[in-house]
Order: C-alpha cells, then structure tokens, then sequence
C-alpha cells in the first residue's frame, strides 16, 4: 500500500526520485507536449481524479502532497497553463474543498505538504481556506511550503 499521495503531480517536478514507488500519483489530466523551451513535458497520473472529489477511503495515507494550480487568467495553450495547470473561476471554492479533501484522505498524525507560488494571488488568502493551523512554513523567492499536522 502507498503511503504519499500526490494530488496534482502534473510533470512531477519536485519530487527527486519521479517514479517513487511509496507514492500514487494523481492529476485531473493526462498531457504530453513541447514546452516552448523545447523540452518534453509530460503529465502522466497513477490516478485521474480531481483533488475536490479524491477518489481514496479516509485516511489513507501517512502524506499528502497538495500543490494546485497557482495562475489564473492565462490561457488554456500557454506554455504556463501546460505545465502547471489554472485554476478554474470558483478557485476559492475549489482550493477550499481540496484542503478539506487531502485532510480527509490524511491519517491521524499525517502530514499535508501544500506548496505554493505567489505569481497572481498571496499565500495569505489561500491559508483563509482551510482551519487547519500550519506547523512549518519556508519561503524561496514567490514559492511557500507549508506543512501541517493532521492532529
């Protein structure tokens, strides 16, 4: 049985072993194209489904790994849009109802990885969605991971 889920794995760029056999990989699309650098970029799930709706029992796994769509108002072609995904005109709701998902998904003392970039919107209003009260929060440039602790 896996112990992580990903739940917006898209190219998998963060992870540094990317076939992680601990980990079920999920997104709500399949892609493979050519960024406009030249490189090959492919979206390639264990799992399509939708992080509001994650089609797993309670408390399945020990992490849950959440990083979303980040950008909204970009088109669906752009080279952005194909590599991070957007975030749909009800995001709030959206993000709110992944929050509650990838906690219900959590085992008790489990740990949410949530992972996000402040290019159009602040990490503040995102954190507005959830109860949950963050453990461990590290900021690079526009990039915050925030961990919390299913208590």
């Amino acid at each position: 049985m896996s112990e992580i889920l990903d739940v917006c794995c898209g190219g998998r760029m963060w992870w540094r072993d990317k076939a992680d056999a601990r980990a079920v990989y999920m997104d709500n699309r399949e892609l493979e194209c050519t960024l406009c650098d030249g490189r090959a970029f492919r979206v390639a799930p264990d799992v399509v489904g939708d992080f509001r709706n994650i089609p797993f029992a309670d408390g399945s796994f020990a992490m849950v790994l959440f990083d979303p769509p980040h950008l909204k108002n970009v088109g669906k072609n752009a080279w952005t849009a194909k590599k991070y995904g957007i975030l749909g005109d009800d995001w709030r709701e959206d993000l709110r109802r992944g929050f509650a998902e990838c906690f219900r998904v959590l085992r008790a003392g489990g740990t949410l990885v949530f992972k996000w970039s402040e290019v159009q919107i602040k990490l503040s209003e995102i954190l507005k969605l959830t109860d949950a009260k963050p453990v461990v929060m590290h900021k690079k440039q526009k990039t915050h991971f925030v961990i919390f602790l299913k208590g």
